[in-house]
């Protein structure tokens, strides 16, 4: 690995993912992911097994690739009448960069907002990003979303957070 990114480069990283998700480049979203990464929200607070309990998500690439192409459908039933999301970020912190391991670690609170036609969802909580560099740049390996209402009865969210 010749690129070493610095905190600065992880904290734009996030943020560049959270409003590439608020413009719908689901796309492109998609392509943050390395091959092997996961987007988990678990089910319970402190979950700490997203294999063998049962989680709100918890999708692999391909999994994602299957939402949004379906996202992108124009006969999508869920999206008549559109979806459309916002993420409010806290600043990112840099929790763990180990650049001999090719792992790093970033962390972000978050309030997101879901709206479809006169219906609105709001949620907040905890984000977090395992990334690694792959071919130069930064990879999403896991992103967690630890929604504060996570065990609460939730809509039916049809974005990502």
């Amino acid at each position: 690995m010749s690129w070493q990114p610095t905190e600065q480069d992880l904290i734009k990283f996030v943020v560049r993912e959270a409003r590439t998700l608020d413009e719908k480049r689901y796309d492109d979203w998609w392509e943050m992911f390395a091959e092997d990464g996961y987007y988990w929200v678990p089910l319970k607070r402190g979950q700490t097994d997203r294999w063998t309990h049962t989680s709100l998500m918890h999708e692999d690439k391909l999994l994602l690739k299957l939402r949004v192409e379906r996202l992108k459908k124009p006969r999508a039933f869920s999206q008549h009448p559109e979806s459309f999301c916002h993420h409010v970020l806290q600043t990112p912190e840099v929790e763990s960069m180990d650049h001999g391991a090719n792992a790093y670690r970033v962390r972000t609170e978050y309030m997101y907002t879901e709206i479809r036609a006169d219906d609105k969802f709001v949620t907040a909580g905890t984000m977090y990003y395992d990334l690694r560099v792959v071919d130069g740049a930064l990879k999403i390996v896991l992103k967690r979303v630890d929604m504060l209402d996570c065990e609460a009865p939730l809509p039916s969210i049809q974005l990502f957070q």
